[in-house]
């Protein structure tokens, strides 16, 4: 078995199949959007080389910077608000025990098993103006104005909540998943010593979470970049262009106005921008281990 696994020939023939996936299905799209991104190219016909004429509207667009901005608020709601609450949750459910610890952590990633075009037209009736659960709440109270949450000026934070709380479910799990591998041992050792529950949360679970924290922070980051579905059935981008998201705008520049060239001169600086964020990430955590 020694001499078999020690051929080249061998190893080479288990690599290829991955490493072949991995350029044809990975790779090679990824080249080829860099070289589209550098085309005047409609999706039909021949594309035109045109240079760095993309990235310069690219700049010029305010749109894309709104979709960017969007992006990174995303962004913190996630690591701000949502990681928070879900470490919180994570550290009670583990305190939980027997059925009432299963029984919550169901509830709580309900909303990740369902479809998305259910989150999104579910959430378009709550908010709805009219007969939304929002409106009749108001009305209740004797509030008698009129509502709109996903109009002008408010639109942005109305998907803000949906897109936090529908992904809550695996921020949740994840951190979970982590504090159920931190040795009881060392929970124990702190009660003997007299140590509260806050004390021992931030002595102990949150420097043993460090590594989770980084991947969930990072995967937190990405998922805000690349946020598309949910957003493009809840208000296709608009009031306007109030909504728009990174991967939203790419999809309607490049399959709605047919600017397939543009599109992919949005989908590099995308890559680039998720590449850099991992990168800085990974440097942060590194500092904060040392």
């Amino acid at each position: 078995m020694k001499k078999l696994y020690s051929n080249k020939l061998v190893i080479f023939s288990l690599v290829a199949p991955g490493l072949l996936v991995f350029m044809v299905a990975i790779l090679s799209p990824i080249v080829l959007s860099v070289y589209y991104g550098f085309t005047e190219y409609s999706g039909m016909g021949e594309a035109t080389f045109i240079g760095i004429e993309n990235y310069k509207t690219l700049v010029k667009d305010s749109v894309f910077w709104t979709a960017l901005k969007n992006s990174l608020l995303l962004a913190i709601g996630f690591i701000c608000i949502q990681h928070p609450l879900a470490m919180l949750v994570a550290v009670k459910l583990d305190k939980l025990q027997g059925k009432a610890e299963g029984i919550f952590r169901c509830i709580y990633f309900i909303p990740n098993v369902i479809s998305v075009a259910v989150i999104a037209y579910l959430w378009k009736f709550i908010y709805n103006p009219n007969f939304g659960l929002i409106k009749k709440v108001l009305d209740f109270v004797g509030y008698k104005g009129q509502v709109n949450l996903l109009g002008t000026g408010t639109a942005i934070w109305a998907v803000l909540v949906v897109l936090v709380w529908h992904g809550f479910g695996w921020g949740m799990l994840i951190y979970y998943t982590g504090v159920k591998n931190i040795d009881p041992v060392m929970y124990e050792a702190a009660a003997i010593d007299g140590a509260t529950g806050a004390t021992t949360f931030l002595k102990i679970t949150l420097p043993l979470m460090k590594p989770v924290i980084q991947v969930n922070v990072t995967m937190a980051v990405i998922s805000a970049l690349k946020q598309m579905e949910t957003v493009y059935l809840l208000t296709s981008g608009g009031p306007g262009n109030e909504t728009q998201f990174m991967a939203s705008y790419l999809y309607k520049q490049a399959f709605n106005s047919y600017k397939y060239g543009y599109g992919n001169a949005i989908s590099v600086i995308f890559i680039s921008i998720c590449l850099i964020a991992t990168v800085v990430l990974n440097k942060v955590f590194e500092e904060k281990k040392a």
